[in-house]
């Protein structure tokens, strides 16, 4: 038990780490100070793990409780701001950090959830919650529609990692395999619709209210 919640940590305090990357460099982007950068690093490396703790009673968050994730986020801010600043556009690294920090997270709260005592159906929906909360606060704060609602796979790719942990508890499967199985296949769908353009459908509109811009 005390070995797959050192690996249960070290995969959350990983997202973290990737999430803030992102959210650094999105900062970026848009040409944030420094502090922006941190505080976007922050919200963004911590937001969907504060969500998943506040839902299912473990409080005070471990964002908020351990100095171990305020470090992670700072020194992904100050990577990110050192290495980067005044760079160009970095949308492509910006996509695939946030991959790779949507499959830690989905992974690790969807195991969270289950120790918790919630049902499997729960713990795949708080799995996914977990690994779209920081993304969805990143994009809210610079004012972008979050990747969620967009018609790529994001949340759906967060879900099929954190199902693939429940499935694997379910069916008494070490944590570590349910969680490598996870992941890839989370970060295997984001990477096909970063890549290969893979989405869900999206309705029709007709030619009229195409051209006029109109929508629902």
């Amino acid at each position: 038990m005390t070995s797959i919640e050192t690996l249960a940590t070290v995969l959350d305090l990983g997202g973290t780490f990737v999430f803030a990357i992102s959210g650094g460099l999105a900062a970026v982007n848009r040409r944030l100070d420094i502090f922006g950068i941190l505080v976007l690093s922050f919200v963004a490396g911590n937001f969907g793990g504060i969500t998943r703790d506040v839902l299912i009673g473990a409080v005070p968050p471990a964002a908020l409780s351990s100095v171990n994730y305020l470090l992670v986020s700072v020194v992904a801010g100050l990577l990110t701001f050192f290495s980067y600043a005044g760079v160009g556009k970095l949308k492509t690294p910006v996509l695939y950090f946030d991959a790779i920090g949507l499959a830690f997270f989905a992974v690790v709260g969807a195991h969270k959830a289950i120790t918790h005592g919630l049902n499997p159906i729960m713990a795949a929906l708080l799995g996914m919650l977990t690994g779209i909360g920081g993304g969805m606060m990143r994009d809210i704060l610079l004012t972008e529609i979050p990747q969620v609602l967009r018609s790529d796979l994001y949340a759906l790719a967060a879900l099929a990692g954190a199902a693939t942990v429940v499935g694997g508890d379910v069916m008494g499967i070490s944590y570590a395999i349910s969680a490598a199985v996870g992941g890839i296949l989370c970060f295997g769908l984001r990477f096909g619709a970063i890549r290969f353009g893979w989405h869900l459908p999206t309705a029709r509109l007709s030619a009229h209210r195409r051209a006029s811009g109109e929508s629902d």
